[in-house]
């Protein structure tokens, strides 16, 4: 094994153990316990991230990079934007159902007890979480709607709308608060969000 690939196997073993811990016990994970589980020390964690912080926000990269990438090749090019939603939505529905849907939402739920507990953490996470974003903001950009181009800013402020959206109705989904919400539920919710806001971009005279 290169020293390369010794490198990453540590980063992967850091990151798959610091999953189990953080999403059992949040802020108050050890590092001690990250770096038993992977059989490594706590130096190899300071080594390859830093800090206990940038080890979360590698792990949140880490889980949201796959699922940005599948969402790309959910939403086929060429759909207009409320087909491209539409595809979004139900990708997001099926997300729903896979067997590591309770998992995900433990870590979002600790996720956002550990930025409340630690503001610069969660500055990090924000940051970290928006550059994954981009994925969906260029995804959507320069898709035909109402007669033209939806534009990056255009494309950005629905995203935000879209993950606001999709975050409550999946917590509902997981934890059994709406029923009915199948992948139609979700998709005509979207599609109606995205014909209701305005697209407008604040800088070219929208409000």
């Amino acid at each position: 094994m290169t020293r390369a690939e010794a490198k990453e196997r540590n980063r992967r073993a850091l990151l798959d153990a610091a999953f189990q811990v953080v999403s059992r016990d949040g802020y108050r994970a050890k590092l001690d316990e990250i770096a038993e589980r992977a059989d490594l020390t706590t130096g190899a964690i300071y080594s390859l991230f830093g800090s206990k912080n940038g080890l979360v926000v590698a792990l949140v990269a880490d889980y949201l990079r796959p699922y940005y990438e599948e969402i790309e090749q959910a939403v086929p090019a060429g759909l207009d934007l409320l087909a491209a939603v539409d595809a979004f939505a139900r990708y997001y529905r099926r997300s729903c159902d896979t067997p590591d849907a309770l998992s995900r939402l433990s870590l979002q739920i600790t996720l956002l007890d550990m930025a409340l507990h630690d503001p610069e953490l969660g500055t990090q996470l924000a940051t970290s979480i928006r550059s994954q974003e981009e994925h969906v903001t260029a995804l959507f950009t320069g898709r035909s709607h109402g007669g033209s181009a939806v534009t990056s800013q255009q494309a950005q402020r629905l995203t935000i709308a879209l993950r606001a959206l999709f975050v409550g109705l999946s917590q509902g989904v997981t934890l059994g608060l709406a029923p009915g919400a199948d992948e139609q539920y979700f998709a005509a919710a979207a599609c109606a969000l995205v014909s209701g806001m305005s697209l407008i971009d604040h800088d070219a005279g929208g409000s």
